[in-house]
């Protein structure tokens, strides 16, 4: 076993471990991939200012996250397929998020559904990420779903309309479960933990759709109905109607452009996510980090603003509060654990986050996150 010290390790780990279609669906970008590759990178232009001769005792990175009280300003963000990234993935990484003490986020397209979740972890509240679908009978059979499950946040994504072109998962014939092909089956042999995790459960289609939709009971019928169902007509509107039918905390993902910022302000929602869907719709796109700023100045008195996309360590998180967010989300970096080692492997994304995020905050002479601000980064390279 090698000794994991970051995410990178994670990261190469699990791409021996997961077979390639599911690999390459959680560590890509669509077209050329520019805006993926950006989000990290634009991370690491962002310098840190080291303080020394500062008391560093009693740190905390203790905060809050649309009132929930969190033990770092991070979420686990929603990541569709989860499930087929390890047997059971979403309950695993849920679990995980327990332990810790930060919110999970399920995924409308996870292959753990509503109820598996809540059930396999005790029904600890956990949010719910709704995509907008032209059934609208169903998206209200779902908001329903999430709240007799105790959800206590929607997450509403906006930015998948229609679906931005991922070379990869057209290349690999991207299914869940995949299709038994020659090729597939000679990579799925090179994976045996996996395939002996897949053999172990019966969870391996889309558990939030398949048997909640009429006419849907099977990957065949699945297919087709996901292919219609995405809604290019999603507006303003619909997101004031989800305000009402929901109810509680709203949190509006793929928010890059102020005057969109402004208007979920005017929709009632509690907080936005800076985000450009991890890079996997509009190719070109800024990075979410140097999306940030812009909107925490207009909107950022108003409503929580939070961010994610290229997160892939505790620097990345401790330059973002920096910058204005009140939380951050690690998709990439949660799945890149779980392809590795399962709920360990999250417990060990988690944890190695919160150690860089702690010792950095404090090599920045702060010992609360509550505390960090622009001060801590180097004039100019924000």
């Amino acid at each position: 076993m090698p000794v994991i010290t970051n995410i990178e390790d994670l990261r190469v780990l699990a791409q021996k471990r997961v077979p390639r279609m599911f690999y390459d669906y959680a560590d890509s970008g669509s077209w050329t991939e520019s805006t993926y590759r950006a989000n990290e990178a634009d991370f690491e232009r962002i310098l840190l200012r080291q303080r020394v001769a500062v008391n560093m005792e009693n740190r905390s990175t203790r905060s809050t996250m649309v009132g929930q009280e969190v033990a770092m300003p991070v979420a686990i963000a929603p990541t569709g397929l989860t499930g087929m990234q390890h047997a059971d993935g979403e309950i695993l990484a849920a679990r995980a998020a327990k332990k810790f003490g930060i919110p999970f986020t399920l995924s409308t397209m996870s292959i753990c559904s509503i109820e598996d979740v809540a059930k396999e972890t005790g029904n600890h509240p956990f949010w719910f990420q709704l995509y907008v679908m032209r059934d609208r009978a169903f998206i209200e059979s779902l908001i329903d779903r999430a709240k007799a499950a105790g959800c206590s946040a929607l997450v509403l994504t906006l930015d998948l309309q229609i679906l931005g072109q991922r070379h990869k998962d057209l290349k690999n014939g991207l299914s869940a479960p995949p299709k038994l092909t020659v090729p597939n089956i000679l990579n799925m042999i090179t994976k045996p933990r996996w395939c002996l995790g897949m053999l172990g459960t019966q969870r391996r289609q889309f558990g939030n759709i398949v048997g909640h939709v009429k006419g849907v009971d099977n990957m065949g019928s699945l297919s087709e109905w996901t292919a219609k169902q995405f809604d290019p007509a999603l507006s303003w509107n619909d997101v004031q109607w989800i305000k009402k039918r929901w109810g509680g905390k709203l949190i509006l993902k793929g928010i890059q452009d102020a005057e969109d910022a402004q208007l979920a302000v005017d929709s009632g929602a509690d907080a936005v996510i800076v985000s450009n869907h991890g890079g996997r719709q509009l190719d070109g796109a800024p990075s979410s980090i140097s999306a940030l700023p812009a909107i925490v100045d207009a909107v950022g008195r108003k409503i929580e603003v939070h961010m994610d996309g290229g997160i892939r360590s505790g620097q990345h998180v401790l330059k973002a509060v920096a910058l204005g967010a009140k939380g951050t989300y690690i998709g990439r970096a949660m799945l890149y654990g779980l392809g590795a080692m399962g709920e360990e492997g999250v417990d060990y994304a988690l944890n190695i986050i919160h150690k860089e995020l702690d010792l950095s905050m404090a090599f920045c002479g702060r010992t609360d996150i509550a505390t960090v601000d622009e001060g801590i980064l180097l004039p100019g390279t924000y």
